[in-house]
């Protein structure tokens, strides 16, 4: 099964106006979408079909939960690069934990038919707005097997303390025992913010999955949580505060 747990730790850094730090510990699931039925066998605690005290449920994500969830994900690849995936889709998320669904960004790792990955989407989320956005990165003229390196323009409002008009750069290694993922946010050719997300691999056993739960207890309340307390930190520190734009039409466009 090429389903897994990932379990690591995230890393902000703010740069400017004011210098911020936040590091905490989690876990997500990184599952093949072709192996849903499957993945979460033996464990009364997760399901993707279900409500449970874990629950990866379709329709948190974009596209439309009638349809194929991979096919949508290949659309949306095809749609932007004019290249279509033909091997796996793969999501690294956090899953609904007990009810709540806060999962800032979600990434599918969308795999070409002799196994190596050809795109990377980034599903993001913002509180409260619940609105959403997916970025694509495609492995272009890179050779396989090769870490990504991509940049686009900031569409969709996610903290009040950072301004539109932001350039996006996102590095991707390909999953394995370690799985990294690097974004920073640019503008006027300054840095003013990274994050970091250093995570490895456990299989999927029954036991993993009751572990990670007891380990990382109330994951997504957690997370909302830090999102708050870091929001009234920032706000102390008299960080600008800039106004939610207009929303974006459509559920990722």
């Amino acid at each position: 099964m090429d389903s897994a747990l990932y379990v690591g730790r995230v890393r902000h850094r703010r740069f400017a106006p004011r210098v911020h730090r936040l590091d905490y510990p989690l876990f997500m699931v990184y599952v093949d979408l072709d192996e849903l039925d499957s993945a979460f066998k033996g464990s009364w605690l997760w399901s993707a079909r279900r409500p449970a005290i874990a629950w990866l449920r379709r329709q948190d994500y974009f596209g439309d939960p009638a349809r194929s969830w991979p096919d949508t994900v290949r659309d949306l690849v095809e749609e932007r690069t004019g290249h279509r995936p033909a091997g796996p889709v793969r999501l690294l998320t956090n899953p609904r934990t007990l009810g709540l669904r806060m999962n800032p960004i979600s990434f599918y790792y969308c795999f070409d038919e002799q196994g190596e990955l050809e795109a990377v989407v980034g599903e993001t989320t913002n509180t409260p707005w619940k609105e959403r956005y997916a970025y694509v990165v495609h492995r272009g003229a890179a050779a396989p097997g090769r870490n990504f390196d991509g940049w686009f323009d900031k569409r969709l409002h996610v903290s009040p303390f950072m301004p539109m008009g932001i350039a996006y750069r996102m590095g991707v290694v390909p999953p394995s025992d370690r799985l990294l993922v690097h974004f920073e946010n640019h503008q006027d050719g300054e840095k003013l913010f990274d994050a970091t997300l250093r995570l490895e691999r456990r299989e999927i056993t029954p036991a993993s999955l009751r572990s990670v739960l007891l380990g990382h207890p109330l994951m997504t309340w957690r997370i909302l949580f830090w999102i708050y307390l870091h929001a009234a930190l920032l706000a102390w520190k008299r960080v600008p505060i800039f106004d939610h734009p207009q929303p974006i039409d459509g559920d990722h466009a």
